[in-house]
């Protein structure tokens, strides 16, 4: 029996629906690949909030675990067409448990580290930044701060060709103010990092934390991970979300140093 027109209407209205539906589900795994490549490159024209949190197993003589939270701002700015300048700032918050001998568990802030990259706006995949690093004493307690204020060289160099996102970011600071009867600072960083991007905004990833204390004795100067995980970006309501869970095991670390860490970090992300 032939189709009346209305019906033969009603099917080619629900097929245009489901067309657009399937675009619109296309673009939305689309933009959250996108929105993955950024999160996971240190210098992109994003601004964006996390807020880190690192569990530190096994620290000190009795075995403690150490809270640190990282609250790290990232907020670029356009100097002109032909370069951005990237800012990096890390506020710790730590739990940092009893050190016998010298102090009880104590909680409150860090040393602050703010860094500026200067990033050629280039749309290709390879790119780099390079700037002046900064250690301030803002630490709310001594345990918890280095008493000094540092500063150094910091470079990034990233590819985020094809699903990859990897590159390495560096800096070594040095003190040159601050209370005197503190330990000076000359302190190496490298982070190098490797995310492959799945499918609907999942990924792996693996981003150690490697440095040196190029003031400590040589058999206490290296810490060394080794690990990975995953992340997904999410969102809540229209607001993008980065997500990631890893786990670091300390191949080397200083008798003092935690032998292994979980990282979990929840990143809000604010396209332009």
């Amino acid at each position: 029996m032939p189709l009346s027109l209305c019906a033969r209407r009603g099917i080619v209205a629900t097929v245009a629906i489901l067309a657009l539906v399937a675009c619109a589900d296309a673009a939305f795994a689309q933009s959250e690949g996108e929105l993955a490549k950024e999160a996971q490159n240190p210098i992109a024209s994003l601004i964006s909030l996390p807020f880190q949190s690192n569990t530190n197993f096994g620290v000190g003589p009795n075995d403690a675990t150490q809270e640190v939270l990282n609250i790290q701002p990232v907020v670029p700015f356009k100097l002109g067409n032909d370069w951005n300048l990237i800012t990096r700032t890390i506020l710790p918050v730590i739990y940092q448990p009893a050190i016998p001998g010298l102090s009880g568990n104590t909680f409150g802030l860090g040393d602050l580290n703010p860094t500026f990259f200067f990033s050629p706006a280039s749309g290709s995949g390879l790119t780099w930044g390079i700037g002046p690093t900064f250690l301030l004493p803002t630490a709310t307690a001594d345990v918890l701060g280095n008493g000094k204020w540092a500063a150094g060289p910091a470079a990034v160099v990233v590819d985020t060709s094809g699903p990859w996102v990897f590159g390495a970011l560096v800096n070594n600071v040095w003190s040159f103010a601050g209370d005197s009867d503190r330990s000076t600072i000359n302190r190496f960083l490298m982070q190098p990092f490797v995310n492959y991007n799945l499918s609907q905004g999942w990924y792996l990833t693996s981003s150690p934390i490697v440095t040196a204390d190029w003031a400590a004795a040589s058999d206490q100067r290296w810490t060394v991970p080794v690990g990975g995980g995953f992340g997904k970006i999410l969102r809540i309501g229209t607001q993008p979300v980065n997500t990631s869970l890893q786990g670091y095991w300390n191949a080397v670390s200083p008798d003092s140093g935690p032998d292994w860490t979980i990282r979990f970090q929840v990143q809000f992300l604010f396209p332009r």
